[in-house]
């Protein structure tokens, strides 16, 4: 399925660099950068909330879902950060639906995508994004440091993906100062939290620590929190939920 998704998204990454120049005249005049890394750094266990339509491992998960009105949610609820699904093919997701998000909070946004040229990230500049995410499992060790730099040049702080042991090591090498560990294996979609509390120790003091997936109530907050995660990025369990501010709000142990 990750290949599958990388033909696609490769396909889009082409289009944005085609317009490259455009993307980059349209990110210097998009609206000043909130501090991403910054809002992750504060006591106690940070929540970053998603804006998810659906996913190839759970089908349709809200399909009609107002990014605008869901963000409001997770911010009265206590997020630190939103996280914004932007491809299109396999999440239903959307540069507009990070734009629109954004527009109504004041909290830092992530693009949440398959990033695969340096295009992709003045795009997510463009479109007022405050961080992105890179996936060490889709990209060249090169290109990962390639693209983190390109981000610091974009002013976006980045959010380095990794799954394994060896993923950790490329993420360091990289220069990353935000590594999520995800729970979920990218080849089979199933979520384990044991990965997040394996890894941990490997990620050196300093860097901006988050637990991503598997963690769908208060129990498996707890674990990512007592694993020594600064934050942890919840999904489906946050968007299925019936008050999403009143769970994010009880997963930051506030409620």
């Amino acid at each position: 399925m990750l290949d599958e998704i990388l033909t696609r998204t490769r396909t889009r990454a082409a289009n944005a660099g085609a317009n490259r120049a455009a993307l980059v005249e349209a990110a210097s005049a998009a609206s000043p950068v909130r501090a991403f890394a910054e809002a992750l750094r504060v006591p106690g266990l940070s929540v970053i909330a998603e804006i998810k339509r659906r996913s190839p491992s759970a089908g349709i998960i809200d399909a009609g879902i107002d990014p605008a009105a869901q963000a409001a949610k997770y911010e009265s609820g206590g997020a630190a950060a939103l996280s914004v699904l932007t491809e299109p093919f396999f999440f239903d997701g959307s540069l507009d639906d990070l734009s629109v998000a954004r527009d109504v909070v004041s909290i830092p946004v992530l693009r949440k995508d398959f990033v695969l040229d340096e295009a992709q990230v003045w795009e997510a500049r463009a479109a007022g994004a405050d961080a992105v995410l890179l996936i060490v499992a889709a990209l060249a060790a090169d290109q990962l440091a390639d693209l983190v730099a390109v981000a610091a040049e974009a002013s976006l702080d980045a959010l380095v993906e990794v799954h394994t042991e060896g993923e950790v090591v490329i993420a360091v090498e990289a220069g990353a100062s935000i590594i999520g560990v995800n729970n979920r294996d990218l080849a089979t979609f199933t979520t384990d939290l044991a990965v997040g509390e394996r890894l941990r120790g490997l990620i050196p003091d300093g860097v901006v620590t988050v637990a991503e997936s598997g963690v769908t109530s208060v129990e498996g907050a707890v674990r990512m929190r007592d694993a020594g995660y600064d934050a942890i990025l919840v999904g489906e369990a946050v968007v299925r939920h019936e008050d999403p501010a009143g769970f994010i709000a009880q997963l930051r142990g506030e409620a």
